[in-house]
C-alpha cells in the first residue's frame, strides 16, 4: 500500500477536493484521482462516490482513511528515529564484559540521560565471544569486548571497531610469593577463564617464552572467585593489575613482555548513523582514557 496515496486519501477526507488535494500535496488534481483510483485497486474495494459535481468517501474509503492517520503517523516516527539529524530516542541494547559496563556504559549512561533523556540503554552481561554473537544475531546493537595484546581478537568484515581503553595485567600469586618470577611458576596450577579463551591463550604465549607449558587446572570467570582460589593457594592467573584484589593476593609486574588488556565496542557496519546508538559509542569513545 503506497504511503504516497494514503496521504492523498487521508486529506481529501479532510479537505473534500481533489484541487485542494492536490495543491496541499505538491501535484496535479489528475495525480490524485489516479492515485485514490490505484490505492482502491489495491484494497479491492470502491474508496470514492459521486457526490454532485465533487466525490466523497465511501464507508470504507472512511474506514481507510481513519487507519491512514495511525499508519502515516507511525512512518514519519521511523522516519524520525532513522533520521541521523534526529534527537537520540530509543532503546540501545548493550552487551559487554563486567569491567567495561562499570568502567565506561555507567559513566556514559550517567552523562546521556540529562542530554538524552528519551534514550534508554538496556545492559546484558556476557564474556566477549557471547556478545558478538549476539551482535551478529542483531540482539544486541553494541559489544562492549576485549582482547590482549599477545592474543589479538579476529575481527569480521562487517565490525565496526572502536578502540577504548587499555589496562596492564599481571600474575596474582599469594603475596609471599610476590618475589617469585614467571618462570618460577612453572609447576604451579593455573586458573583462566570459563567463558573466555583471550587470557589463556595469552598466558600459554607468556609460558612459552618463560620456557615452559601452564598446568591449566581451574577455570573461572568471577575475579573476585579467582582471588579466593590463589589466597588458598590453589593456583595463580592473570589479574588486573590496580585492581582491589583480596587481601592475601599480589598482582606481579610482567615486564618483556608486559600484557595489556585491550578494551572495544563494536558495532555492525552501516548501523552507525541511527542517533541512539551513535549518541552512546560517541560517548564511549570519547570519554575513554587509554592509559589509565
Amino acid at each position: 500500500m503506497d504511503v504516497r496515496r494514503l496521504r492523498m486519501l487521508l486529506e481529501l477526507s479532510r479537505l473534500g477536493s481533489m484541487h485542494e488535494v492536490a495543491d496541499a500535496v505538491g501535484t496535479t488534481t489528475s495525480s490524485v484521482s489516479q492515485g485514490i483510483a490505484a490505492l482502491a485497486r489495491d484494497v479491492g474495494s470502491p474508496l470514492l462516490e459521486p457526490d454532485g459535481r465533487r466525490v466523497r468517501l465511501t464507508p470504507a474509503g472512511r474506514r481507510l482513511a481513519d487507519h491512514a492517520v495511525t499508519i502515516l503517523a507511525a512512518v514519519e516516527a521511523a522516519r524520525l528515529d532513522l533520521d541521523p539529524t534526529a534527537e537520540p530516542a530509543g532503546v540501545v541494547r548493550v552487551a559487554g564484559f563486567a569491567s567495561a559496563i562499570r568502567r565506561s556504559l555507567l559513566p556514559a549512561i550517567d552523562d546521556l540521560r540529562s542530554t538524552h533523556p528519551r534514550l534508554e540503554v538496556r545492559i546484558h552481561e556476557y564474556e566477549p565471544l557471547e556478545s558478538l554473537d549476539l551482535l551478529a544475531r542483531d540482539d544486541v546493537d553494541l559489544a562492549l569486548v576485549y582482547d590482549y595484546d599477545l592474543a589479538p581478537a579476529e575481527w569480521r568484515d562487517d565490525h565496526v571497531v572502536s578502540p577504548l581503553w587499555d589496562l596492564e595485567w599481571g600474575i596474582g600469586v599469594p603475596t609471599r610469593d610476590r618475589h617469585l618470577a614467571l618462570a618460577d611458576l612453572a609447576d604451579r596450577d593455573w586458573i583462566v577463564n570459563s567463558r573466555h579463551t583471550a587470557d589463556e591463550d595469552a598466558l600459554r604465549t607468556l609460558a612459552s617464552r618463560a620456557g615452559f607449558v601452564p598446568h591449566v587446572v581451574h577455570r573461572i570467570d568471577a575475579l573476585e572467585l579467582v582471588d579466593d582460589l590463589v589466597v588458598a593457594g590453589r593456583g595463580v592467573a592473570l589479574l588486573p593489575r590496580g585492581r582491589a584484589s583480596r587481601r592475601g593476593v599480589s598482582v606481579v609486574r610482567l615486564r618483556d613482555p608486559e600484557v595489556r588488556l585491550r578494551a572495544y565496542a563494536v558495532t555492525r557496519r552501516g548501523r552507525g548513523g541511527w542517533p541512539p546508538l551513535r549518541a552512546v559509542t560517541d560517548r564511549l569513545v570519547t570519554a575513554a582514557p587509554r592509559r589509565p
